[in-house]
């Protein structure tokens, strides 16, 4: 029997972003047919009413590609108390069509509601210490992550894991570190997503081995540094950077995957690796794209890790 693909790629990859942005994007048969044919085995849900949101439609879908659904990616604005409930009954819809389309695999990917705040999306990249949350703000945000997540769990058996991001609240390597000593490691888990570490000041494989065991699920996004330090020199906010080619194909910016691969053995990390290259609708030559990302994975040796 032919071991799983351990590899995937995800729908932002297309151009399918969480901001709502206007632009031509293709939809979701042909997303899914590109990453099939580009060699991924997995995919993420994308934005809600992207791909089919009946769990028979959307499994037939997937079955059809031999695609594994892995995750869906959630923002909700963690720090602002008014939209917990809101941001809860949008995990919970998410997490349930995950778990009939999918069983108890998929991951509801927790985030910051990001770009939304006008100082953090004018300082993606080079957030300062006061540009964060104070004590109280902490408290809040932490809070409203560990609700969601034992929410999630106790009605669907699904796992949250938080994503760090650019132009959120939890950017930074020092934001990542409060955020986990203020949750429970049983609880809520960590999307390590290497171009959004890098970009918010770390080196990837050092936050592998700072968090260890409570990396739960990967995203490898490389990092232009030429990009990056037009942002901060030109003080440009988020979008500018994405849509000026932040995140980069595989290889082609400065994130260490070597590196990383080693972490990631080193952790016997056994899920799956999804590839994220954040362009806007209409940009780039997705296709392409995915296969060049793919032809760098083998070349690192990564068509599955150990375990």
């Amino acid at each position: 029997m032919t071991t799983p693909l351990k590899v995937a790629n995800a729908p932002c990859s297309w151009g399918v972003l969480e901001f709502g942005f206007n632009g031509p994007t293709a939809g979701f048969a042909q997303v899914l047919d590109e990453m099939r044919a580009a060699g991924f085995g997995g995919t993420e849900l994308g934005d809600w009413g992207f791909m089919p949101t009946d769990p028979a439609r959307l499994r037939r879908e997937l079955a059809a590609r031999e695609i594994t659904l892995l995750g869906a990616f959630v923002p909700v604005a963690l720090s602002q108390p008014a939209a917990r409930a809101a941001g809860e009954a949008q995990a919970l819809r998410t997490a349930r069509l995950l778990a009939e389309a999918a069983g108890d695999q998929p991951f509801v990917i927790l985030a910051d509601d990001n770009g939304r705040d006008p100082v953090r999306t004018q300082n993606a990249g080079r957030a300062r210490p006061e540009h964060g949350l104070d004590e109280a703000g902490w408290q809040v945000f932490a809070e409203a992550a560990s609700r969601i997540a034992l929410s999630v769990r106790s009605q669907t058996g699904l796992r949250t894991v938080f994503h760090h991001h650019g132009a959120g609240f939890v950017e930074t390597p020092a934001e990542i570190d409060r955020l986990l000593a203020l949750t429970d490691p049983g609880l809520l888990g960590l999307c390590f997503d290497t171009g959004h570490y890098r970009f918010g000041g770390g080196d990837p494989a050092a936050g592998l081995r700072a968090h260890g065991r409570r990396v739960w699920h990967v995203h490898f996004k490389d990092h232009d540094p030429r990009v990056a330090a037009l942002a901060r020199a030109e003080s440009w906010d988020y979008f500018t950077a994405v849509r000026a080619g932040l995140f980069c194909e595989l290889g082609r910016g400065d994130v260490d995957f070597p590196a990383v691969k080693v972490e990631l053995e080193r952790l016997g990390y056994a899920g799956w690796i999804v590839v994220e290259q954040d362009v806007l609708p209409g940009m780039g030559t997705p296709l392409e794209s995915a296969e060049r990302n793919r032809a760098y994975l083998r070349q690192l040796g990564l068509d599955r890790l150990p375990g």
